[in-house]
């Protein structure tokens, strides 16, 4: 039977995912419980729910009492959006770090260099976008913490080590790993309404080493034998090559715009530390990340803007704009 779920449920599973503290994710699973449709088809769900809103009590209670929580790895999110690398066996992804973020990650020949999951921040412009080298995946083995990252990401790069005559088989090996579980990986991101609990992550397919002899036939090889839909962006790490269009199109990709603030008492805004918010954000949500009490006192905003006239008065349901300046009072 169908689960018919409603876009309140699938909006408050996709902040969900993006949760980071016990208490976001507690009120995402209450409001998923209290608008997933109550019939047979979605039982099992219900169930599954409960379940995670009694253990997450359990880890808020351990958590005030300094007790260690059951949860498992969570790394809070950070910037204009998160960026999960995902590959085989030296297939570059910390070299990709290190030429595209200010991190030092061990780099080295042989496989297995990265044992956990660790972020590091990408600028571009005048923005950071927070990136997140992980072990490898095998057909044999996934660290059981990987799939809440990936679900939780906005955006993964699959790369392909096109050095190596195992590249091939490498990737099909990630794809077939996730395949036959609830997290996978698509052209973009959704949720599968037909069946619950089906998340697929926006993927990009990175096939690195351009420069390394042979990649050329490695790489008509690959698009012979794994045919797929993503968005291709060929690279080579070690070299930089087209490093900078791939930078570009995972800011693109995130869809969020800019914000400028600026203090009523202040001649120019600061234009160095841009809020950031996803496209169509209203003014309501811009207060309520710039601090809680805007978010409860706000009573009008002055925006300055290619949508406006300079100075403008605006409302909390004003549709911001890449690059407004907003004045907010109280």
């Amino acid at each position: 039977m169908p689960a018919n779920l409603t876009q309140q449920y699938l909006k408050a599973e996709a902040e969900y995912r993006r949760a980071t503290t016990i208490e976001e994710e507690l009120a995402c699973l209450q409001l998923m419980f209290k608008e997933i449709p109550k019939h047979k088809g979605t039982d099992h769900l219900q169930a599954d729910l409960k379940t995670k809103i009694s253990n997450l009590k359990k880890d808020a209670a351990a958590e005030k009492s300094g007790k260690k929580s059951g949860r498992g790895l969570r790394i809070p999110r950070q910037g204009a959006g998160t960026v999960i690398l995902l590959g085989g066996p030296n297939a570059g992804k910390s070299q990709l770090i290190c030429s595209m973020t200010r991190a030092t990650p061990e780099v080295a020949a042989y496989p297995y260099t990265t044992q956990t999951p660790t972020p590091a921040m990408m600028p571009f412009e005048d923005v950071t976008i927070q990136v997140i080298d992980t072990p490898p995946i095998t057909k044999d083995f996934i660290e059981p913490h990987m799939f809440g990252l990936i679900r939780s990401a906005d955006l993964a790069l699959l790369m392909v080590d096109l050095g190596s005559d195992d590249g091939i088989e490498q990737v099909q090996e990630v794809l077939d790993r996730l395949g036959g579980t609830k997290t996978r990986l698509a052209a973009s991101s959704y949720l599968d309404e037909n069946d619950v609990g089906l998340s697929f992550t926006k993927t990009f397919l990175v096939p690195n080493k351009i420069d390394a002899p042979e990649s050329a036939e490695r790489l008509a090889l690959l698009h012979e034998l794994c045919p797929l839909d993503f968005t291709e962006y060929i690279v080579s790490t070690q070299e930089g090559t087209n490093l900078e269009t791939l930078r570009e199109a995972i800011y693109r990709s995130l869809d969020m715009i800019r914000i400028y603030s600026k203090l009523p008492t202040a001649k120019e805004p600061d234009r160095d530390r841009p809020f950031t918010v996803p496209r169509g954000s209203q003014l309501v949500e811009l207060a309520g990340q710039v601090h809680k009490d805007f978010l409860k006192g706000l009573k009008f905003a002055r925006v300055w803007g290619e949508a406006v006239h300079d100075g403008t008065v605006v409302k909390g349901d004003y549709e911001l704009h890449d690059k407004d300046v907003v004045e907010l009072h109280m």
